[in-house]
């Protein structure tokens, strides 16, 4: 199921033995669009610190009320590494976090989170858990590699379509299971009124950090035409179907046979 970043913030974050504070933020890997951590605010319990929580934490059934339930108590948060939210993450800050809560690298591996797609703590091997740390020590080389982003720092982005400038980043669409950012909200009320579009990350061909620009490549006339996003209505798979049908492109969902297919029927017709 899909979920609207915006709507996230402000939930209560539950552990085993309490609660523990509020979302305030969330960090995303702009190599891959995927949420990796959520950043919750603790300031009525640990007097202003904010700490990560992984969704590796968070259970199956954590959707299902106005709360996230997290599989940790308060003293392993309290515990935790201390992260400046206030400046970029590195990757060594992410392995000292990996190392404490006993997580494999998400960024070792073929999958979206290390061996697979999902943030499920798999039962390793200590064979299985030494190979796929050591297949990411080439990105601890550089103990200062940033890929982490924060959610509310690029809401307002301008989206730089391929002829010109078509509205900005109102919000993210996640998906609940694989913590993927499936869609790109962008707000085009610039250039007419009210209307909102979904925009996939697999269409963005640049970022820049310092401009607060995202580059997609599709003409501002597609984008402008593109299916009518309305923020109160669920997403469901066949609104998704006609975004992708409309610009002629094939859907994540799909395997790798099926999206060439579905390419080569789009530049038939």
């Amino acid at each position: 199921m899909l979920h609207s970043i915006a709507r996230m913030h402000g939930l209560a974050i539950q552990a085993k033995d309490g609660e523990v504070g509020v979302v305030e933020d969330f960090y995303f890997d702009d190599d891959t669009w995927a949420i990796r951590y959520l950043v919750v605010d603790t300031s009525r319990w640990l007097g202003g610190r904010s700490v990560l929580i992984s969704p590796i934490a968070l259970g199956s059934k954590a959707w299902a009320s106005d709360r996230l339930t997290v599989a940790l108590t308060r003293k392993q948060i309290e515990n935790s590494p201390p992260v400046d939210t206030h400046r970029p993450v590195s990757r060594q800050e992410e392995a000292t976090f990996s190392a404490y809560y006993g997580y494999p690298y998400y960024w070792g591996g073929g999958g979206l989170w290390g061996a697979g797609s999902y943030p499920i703590y798999p039962a390793l091997t200590k064979t299985d858990d030494t190979e796929m740390r050591g297949t990411s020590a080439e990105s601890l080389k550089n103990p200062e590699d940033v890929h982490l982003r924060s959610v509310k720092e690029v809401k307002g982005y301008a989206i730089d379509a391929a002829d010109g400038e078509i509205g900005h980043v109102h919000d993210l669409i996640v998906e609940d299971q694989s913590w993927a950012i499936r869609y790109l909200e962008v707000a085009t009320r610039n250039w007419w009124p009210g209307k909102k579009v979904l925009v996939s990350p697999q269409w963005v061909e640049n970022v820049s950090w310092t401009e607060r620009k995202v580059g997609i490549g599709l003409f501002r006339k597609a984008i402008q035409t593109g299916p009518e996003y309305r923020e109160s209505a669920p997403i469901y798979r066949d609104y998704e179907q006609l975004v992708y049908d409309h610009y002629g492109l094939p859907g994540y969902w799909l395997t790798r046979a099926d999206a060439g297919a579905a390419v080569r029927r789009s530049k038939a017709s």
